[in-house]
């Protein structure tokens, strides 16, 4: 079945106000960036984002929340975006923050068919006993608080008994991924730290978008290396050579050259050794 359709706007048309998305990426790292100004120019509003976090105040999802079409976001991290805390601290959007490994794996229960799961992370803490806020008034008075969740005492693996939280898996509507090289069945795979929520993502959307730098014909791609099977993607677009180009940096890091280093016995500056 060829899953090509002609134009991110074409595959994003049906995404809907209201709809519940789960995003690929990391930071600003995979993240599916013409599938977002795709939505973003479609007008869609009343999202949920469903993502490790919100891009920058000028890329990825952020350019969803700068134009308020984001109603509610479960993130696992939110520091870079300033545009984002100031929403949240006024009351503009809910947050429902998630440790990290907990949001991959109700993502991947999602996509396995796992209702939920009970894992030790959060287990004496307010993600298991409840009270984190959600969202604030105008106020700043905590207007939702997140529930209690059901806990039990396992042993470890060290037969160790702790408590255990329950986790409820994450389904979303529409999932937008991006990947390094694709075929028109859908099968994906992703190029080295781009590999981090975009599977995960691709799992547990009902309809999964996949942007693809590079797309082949079926057969081309080695069955052993795909990440993800396209029985998890519905539609697929190719990037131009200038859409798969433009990868944005989150932050920018440099040094100067270090000092070169005297090989060994290098003459001292008198010349003796």
């Amino acid at each position: 079945m060829d899953k090509v359709v002609g134009s991110a706007a074409e595959a994003v048309a049906d995404v809907g106000d209201g709809s519940r998305l789960a995003v690929g990426g990391f930071g600003l790292c995979g993240i599916p960036s013409v599938l977002i100004e795709a939505l973003l120019e479609s007008g869609a509003s009343d999202l949920e984002a469903v993502s490790n976090n919100c891009g920058v105040d000028d890329w990825g999802l952020g350019r969803l929340l700068m134009a308020k079409r984001l109603r509610r976001m479960v993130s696992s991290y939110v520091g870079e975006n300033k545009e984002f805390a100031r929403q949240y601290l006024s009351g503009e959007l809910e947050v429902e923050l998630t440790p990290q490994g907990t949001l991959a794996e109700r993502m991947r229960a999602g996509g396995s068919g796992i209702a939920a799961f009970f894992t030790a992370t959060g287990g004496g803490t307010q993600v298991a006993e409840g009270g984190l806020p959600w969202r604030y008034d105008e106020a700043g008075n905590v207007a939702v608080s997140s529930p209690a969740k059901e806990t039990r005492r396992f042993p470890d693996h060290e037969g160790v008994v702790r408590e255990y939280v329950l986790e409820e898996a994450i389904v979303a509507d529409f999932g937008l991924v991006r990947a390094w090289k694709g075929d028109r069945h859908g099968n994906l795979v992703y190029r080295d730290s781009a590999r981090n929520f975009n599977p995960l993502a691709a799992m547990c959307g009902r309809v999964t978008i996949a942007e693809v730098e590079v797309l082949v014909e079926p057969g081309e791609l080695d069955p052993n290396y795909v990440h993800t099977p396209g029985v998890f993607v519905q539609r697929v677009v190719a990037l131009s050579a200038e859409q798969a180009a433009d990868k944005r940096i989150e932050k920018r890091t440099t040094r100067g050259a270090p000092r070169p280093v005297d090989p060994p016995n290098a003459p001292d500056s008198e010349g003796g050794l």
